[in-house]
């Protein structure tokens, strides 16, 4: 989940991420007006904390602008300067609450604990309505509209992507959402087998078809009969058996192996590949009337460098799956995790997160996902170091790194020692004997 925080008091802003961030949401924070539309324009937030009075407007436009592009976005609005009928107006354009400074923290963590959950429901709504397409960038929404539009009618379906961008879930997807739902949905990889093994598991066999056939056995087409028969590689399929597949669509009827009575059968066809079927046609490799026989709608799963905005939304999703799958406590990700993912090449698209993810969770100790990485993010090298000509005091240097941090612990376990050493690392003694360099009157 991601939220924006509109104020342009720094003190406040930093409370406010401090408790947003025991939510889970990924925060950015603006300090105008004018940037806070720049980032609203930019990015698509869950939750949008906004303050009224700015330096160089008023934060309603700003709330007026969100709802009207993005009224799915919930709004919260704190501020000391609100007359009635801007209150009145808030509310009419849909926004969850308004709270009035000062308040008191327990009561904006009841309302965020309110707004949250509600989020979360609208997002497993999404996601039951398209299975495990998670994702809020416009490339995913143009996927998931694509999906609602075609599924209901039945055409056959070719899906174009990149290995591992997750052309499986689309053709999942089209199958949840179309009339044959409740029907089997049998999916083919056709380079996983060799071509007469494939032969024999699409259309079946007759016993004695061959040595080994001691039975009878239906194949995957008719095993999909009333279903979606989701053939996946669809590239990689040989020539010969192609003229077949081809004749099957043409007809709905086939023949098993080793038979001669002829099958009918009542099936969706959704195909997919990461190969240029159109070049694969100039070079002899795939047959050109198969091809349009396949792509009456053709569909492009985009890969996860053209939205990289989704990266967190999708490592979220998958923290969740695993922490249930293998019993582990996750109470948060780590913000450094997250930066080290973005930065990734990422080639092995959504696949490639998803077992990075799974490894973290397995290795997970503290209830923080990829707690490693923050540190990480602290040691990034040298090249971010810098010493003046003239040189530096060290010691000088390190105590005030080291001050900042105990007392922003401190503050971050409301002044409890105890919980502020644990942050750190360190053991109550250690931390009492280390706050006491920098205030003595706190060391004691």
């Amino acid at each position: 989940m991601k939220a924006l925080i509109l104020e342009d008091e720094k003190s406040l802003r930093e409370i406010l991420s401090i408790i947003l961030s025991e939510f889970n949401y990924g925060i950015d924070e603006a300090e105008t007006l004018k940037e806070g539309l720049e980032k609203a324009g930019k990015n698509d937030y869950d939750l949008i904390l906004a303050d009224l009075r700015l330096p160089d407007g008023s934060g309603m436009e700003l709330v007026r602008e969100v709802k009207r592009e993005k009224p799915e976005t919930e709004v919260i609005i704190i501020t000391a300067f609100a007359s009635t009928e801007t209150v009145k107006e808030a509310f009419d354009l849909g926004v969850y609450d308004y709270v009035e400074k000062p308040f008191k923290l327990e009561d904006l963590k009841l309302i965020l604990r309110n707004v949250t959950d509600k989020i979360i429901l609208k997002r497993r709504h999404s996601e039951e309505e398209i299975p495990e397409i998670v994702g809020k960038s416009k490339a995913v929404e143009k996927l998931k509209e694509t999906i609602k539009k075609i599924a209901p009618y039945d055409v056959n379906v070719l899906i174009l992507g990149e290995s591992g961008s997750g052309k499986e879930l689309v053709a999942k997807a089209i199958h949840h959402l179309s009339p044959r739902k409740k029907k089997p949905f049998v999916a083919i990889n056709c380079a996983a087998l060799p071509p007469e093994l494939l032969e024999s598991e699409l259309f079946g066999y007759k016993k004695g078809a061959f040595t080994g056939a001691v039975s009878d056995k239906k194949g995957l087409i008719e095993k999909a009969d009333g279903g979606t028969l989701f053939l996946d590689e669809i590239g990689d399929m040989p020539l010969s058996l192609q003229a077949k597949l081809l004749r099957f669509l043409e007809t709905k009827r086939f023949i098993p192996l080793g038979s001669i009575e002829e099958r009918e059968v009542d099936v969706r066809v959704v195909a997919a590949t990461n190969r240029n079927l159109k070049e694969e046609i100039k070079r002899g490799n795939f047959r050109e009337d198969l091809y349009y026989r396949l792509a009456t709608i053709v569909i492009e799963v985009p890969p996860l460098r053209e939205r990289r905005e989704d990266v967190p939304l999708l490592v979220e999703f998958f923290a969740r799956e695993f922490s249930r799958r293998y019993g582990k406590e996750i109470k948060r990700i780590s913000k450094g995790f997250i930066d080290y993912l973005m930065g990734l090449p990422l080639e092995g698209n959504v696949r490639e997160l998803r077992n990075i993810v799974e490894r973290e969770v397995i290795l997970s100790e503290d209830g923080i996902l990829g707690s490693g990485y923050s540190q990480k993010e602290m040691l990034k090298g040298d090249e971010e170091i810098t010493i003046p000509e003239g040189g530096l005091k060290l010691k000088e240097v390190l105590s005030e790194i080291e001050k900042k941090y105990l007392f922003k612990a401190l503050e971050m376990a409301g002044g409890n020692k105890t919980k502020a050493a644990e942050l750190l690392g360190l053991t109550l003694r250690e931390f009492r004997y280390r706050l006491e360099k920098y205030s003595p009157r706190e060391g004691e």
